[in-house]
């Protein structure tokens, strides 16, 4: 029988860069969220050798540039499987390019299904070294807290769920165009104080989710990448006043864009949203509501 996984997205409460690290690479600090919104990944073996992959979206990659591509052969090289054979087939239910970072867990939903394939040989700490050198976002998504990131993403300390979250509703748009997210690193350097953030911020967002006080949550919540992207996509900074003009406590980008989400206290107000948002902006577009 295949193995099945869901592989959720996540959103950013907070992203603050601190600066460019000598090695091209920023360092940051980032607060983590998942949204139940998924991906699904299937894995199954094969009699033929390597991994075969395939997905429902056309314009998806499915060579090695893929990142589960990259996932799958890093784990059978670690797990010295290098003559088996696997068969990957993801259905893309998470917009690309997006800010999501629907393809970093996909990586580690691949990481995952397949040690549980073969039987975990690999231990966690094995996985998670793997992960790090798949990109910044993939060891977020090898846990399933709320979680404080620092380094260039891949360093994560899992934090208790936010119970002042608890019956919120989330809304996320994505308006059919991307942003890439080596473009919006590039940029920062236009954007001096977005570049170089105060540390700390991430620490303190966390402290108030847990203490309970959204309305102060709300006014700490930032995101260093909106600079370069609300200035080339001004309406992006539209989606954010006008959902915080219907009810949202909190609008922001995610990620390196272009995904708005906005946090609302109920899963009525998010849903009285809808209909004027999409009057106003049309509704072509990923438009989803979650509950946490």
């Amino acid at each position: 029988m295949p193995l099945r996984r869901l592989s959720p997205c996540k959103v950013n409460l907070l992203l603050n860069i601190l600066g460019k690290r000598a090695d091209g690479f920023h360092e940051l600090e980032t607060l983590f969220h998942h949204v139940p919104l998924h991906d699904e990944l299937e894995f199954a073996l094969s009699t033929a050798p390597g991994v075969q992959f395939t997905c429902d979206q056309p314009e998806l990659p499915v060579d090695s540039s893929n990142l589960v591509v990259r996932a799958a052969h890093r784990f059978l090289e670690a797990a010295s499987l290098p003559g088996q054979g696997v068969r990957i087939h993801l259905a893309k239910r998470i917009p690309l390019a997006a800010g999501l970072g629907g393809g970093s867990s996909n990586a580690a939903h691949t990481l995952l299904g397949l040690n549980e394939l073969f039987g975990f040989p690999l231990d966690a700490e094995k996985i998670g070294q793997l992960a790090a050198v798949l990109g910044s976002d993939v060891n977020f998504f090898l846990q399933d807290r709320p979680a404080l990131a620092t380094g260039r993403g891949e360093k994560v300390v899992g934090l208790e769920p936010f119970q002042a979250l608890k019956g919120c509703a989330m809304l996320l748009f994505h308006p059919g165009f991307g942003i890439s997210t080596a473009w919006a690193y590039g940029e920062l350097a236009r954007h001096p104080a977005a570049l170089n953030g105060t540390p700390g911020r991430a620490a303190d967002l966390a402290s108030r989710f847990q203490s309970g006080d959204l309305t102060a949550a709300g006014s700490a919540m930032y995101n260093s990448l909106e600079a370069p992207a609300l200035h080339k996509y001004p309406i992006l900074r539209l989606y954010q006043d006008f959902l915080r003009e219907h009810g949202a406590w909190a609008a922001l980008m995610s990620g390196s864009g272009s995904t708005t989400f906005a946090l609302f206290h109920s899963r009525a107000t998010a849903a009285a949203a809808i209909d004027p948002f999409q009057k106003r902006f049309g509704s072509t577009g990923w438009l989803q509501a979650v509950t946490f």
